[in-house]
Formats: C-alpha cells, sequence, structure tokens
C-alpha cells in the first residue's frame, strides 16, 4: 500500500455538505455501533471508515471482513502510511520518526516513554483525508460555509475519559453510546444475544499500551507473536542506527520493564507492570 493511496470496500458516496460517518475501529464498541446502526436504532449514517494501519490482528481483519457482508451503508478502508513498514524502516535507518509510544531505557538505568503519535498520523489522518473526499474537497481546499460532519464514536460509559472535542472546527464527535448508557459489558452481551459472537479487541499487535493479558492474547498466535518478537528485536541490536537517524540515543522496547520481550513472565504482577491500553491511549480512536 503506497502513501496516500486509499483502499475502498464500499460503493462511492455522493458528494454532500453535511455527513454523518462512523469511525469504524472494529472493536467491541464500534462493532456494536455498526449493527446498532444497520437496525436502526442509531440514526443512520452515510458511510463508515476503518483506517488500516499495517499492524492489526490476523482476526480483527477476518472480523472487518464479516462486517463487510452485515452492513447495508458504504464501508471505505483507508491507509495514508504503513505503522509496521515505517517501523521496520526506522529499525534500518530509513525512517527518521518513531512512529510509536515506546519505552526508553538510558544508560543510567533510567525508563521513559516517547511521545505518542500513531493515533493521529495512522488513524485520524486517513480517517480526515477520506471524509474531505467524500465531502468533494481537494487537498488544501477551504470547506464552504455549512459543511458538517457528525463522526460517531464507539466509546462506551466506562471510558467516558477517552471522549474528545474534535480539532476541526466543522467536525463534531458524537457518542451514542454514551447516550445510550451502554457500557463495553453491555455492547458484548448485545451482540452475543444478537449475531452469538463477540467482536475482538482492536489494537496493534505491538502496541506498547497492551496489559500482561493482551501480551497473552497476542502470544497464543505464535505467527504473530514471531513477528512482535522479531520487531523489537531489530530495535535493541539497531540501536546504533536507530539513534543516527532518529536522534533516539535510550534503548527501546515495547514492555515497560525495558526488558525483551519474549523474556517476561505475563503472569507475574497480574497487568501491575503494564499501562491500561484504554485509560492511557491518547487520542480516543484505537482500541474501540
Amino acid at each position: 500500500q503506497k502513501k496516500g493511496n486509499v483502499k475502498t470496500h464500499a460503493t462511492k458516496v455522493r458528494v454532500k455538505m453535511k455527513l454523518r460517518i462512523l469511525s469504524l475501529g472494529a472493536g467491541v464498541q464500534s462493532s456494536a455501533l455498526a449493527m446498532l446502526i444497520e437496525q436502526g436504532k442509531v440514526p443512520m449514517v452515510d458511510a463508515a471508515i476503518f483506517a488500516d494501519v499495517g499492524a492489526e490482528p490476523r482476526e480483527v481483519i477476518e472480523w472487518l471482513d464479516w462486517l463487510k457482508t452485515k452492513i447495508s451503508y458504504p464501508l471505505f478502508v483507508v491507509q495514508d502510511r504503513n505503522l509496521k513498514e515505517d517501523l521496520e524502516l526506522m529499525a534500518s535507518g530509513k525512517y527518521k520518526k518513531i512512529p510509536i509510544p515506546i519505552f526508553t531505557l538510558n544508560e543510567h538505568g533510567k525508563k521513559g516513554m516517547n511521545r505518542r503519535a500513531c493515533t493521529a498520523d495512522y488513524k485520524i489522518k486517513p480517517v480526515t483525508q477520506k471524509i474531505r473526499q467524500l465531502l468533494g474537497l481537494a487537498k488544501g481546499e477551504r470547506r464552504k460555509n455549512g459543511t458538517e460532519v457528525e463522526l460517531l464514536m464507539g466509546i462506551s460509559t466506562d471510558e467516558v475519559q477517552r471522549m474528545k472535542t474534535n480539532q476541526i472546527k466543522y467536525f463534531n464527535n458524537v457518542y451514542p453510546l454514551i447516550d445510550m448508557g451502554w457500557n463495553r459489558a453491555k455492547c458484548i452481551s448485545w451482540f452475543q444475544e444478537n449475531y452469538n459472537k463477540t467482536p475482538p479487541r482492536s489494537a496493534c499487535t505491538f502496541c506498547p499500551f497492551h496489559s500482561n493479558e493482551e501480551w497473552k492474547r497476542v502470544k497464543s498466535n505464535k505467527e504473530e507473536w514471531d513477528k512482535v518478537v522479531a520487531l523489537e528485536k531489530s530495535f535493541i541490536e539497531n540501536r546504533e542506527l536507530i539513534t543516527k537517524t532518529t536522534g533516539m540515543k535510550d534503548a527501546m522496547y515495547l514492555n515497560r520493564k525495558c526488558v525483551p520481550i519474549d523474556e517476561i513472565d505475563f503472569d507475574e504482577g497480574k497487568n501491575k507492570d503494564q499501562l491500561d491500553m484504554f485509560n492511557n491511549e491518547c487520542e480516543g480512536m484505537c482500541g474501540v
């Protein structure tokens, strides 16, 4: 997938000045919201948009394929850059940014964490680009007066801290699950009752915000786990090269213990040693 390309899995939407869009993460809450819309329990949208960062677990992509067969409104899958490929480029000295909030360890043993940019750059940006395209706006073109976008977010009552005011003035984030008083458990039970299925949790396989339980889930898929281990190993082995291109002098790890991920016992401490992805996620867009 080349930079700037848009992968589309639906018919085109007629250009409008007012749009109602579902931001689809293909996790529990946004999947429940997608089907509530389909059932007419939440007002219809013009389209759903899924940002493919190139690092979702296989079960999420398979789940997205299932959703496509169940909804009648357009679903667009978009990508600006591939996050995993950019991390591999970074490790080889060919990309100057550190795109994920990775844990760091300096020569004095002090731990840290670099800035979070992945949600904004790999999810919000391509979704915004697609919405502007649906509005008929060319790159750099100013919006017309009266242009409005309702952006439906799959955030539930147990994640109210993730509610955000959109930085784009003519975008209005709306939270139907909050309005309905639904929490994550209600979304799961409703999905089981209506479709006899449970949506997966949506997050990059190598996300540093994984809890120990999430790491155990990733580890249960040997193919995905081996790729995560290999990715982190490339950070460790290519530290000097990464320092030269990014300026990051500290060693980088995917877990806050700051030891190789394949050396960690994820049953120890019962999640006390890792951040909670939902409470610490920066933009309110991942994992929903």
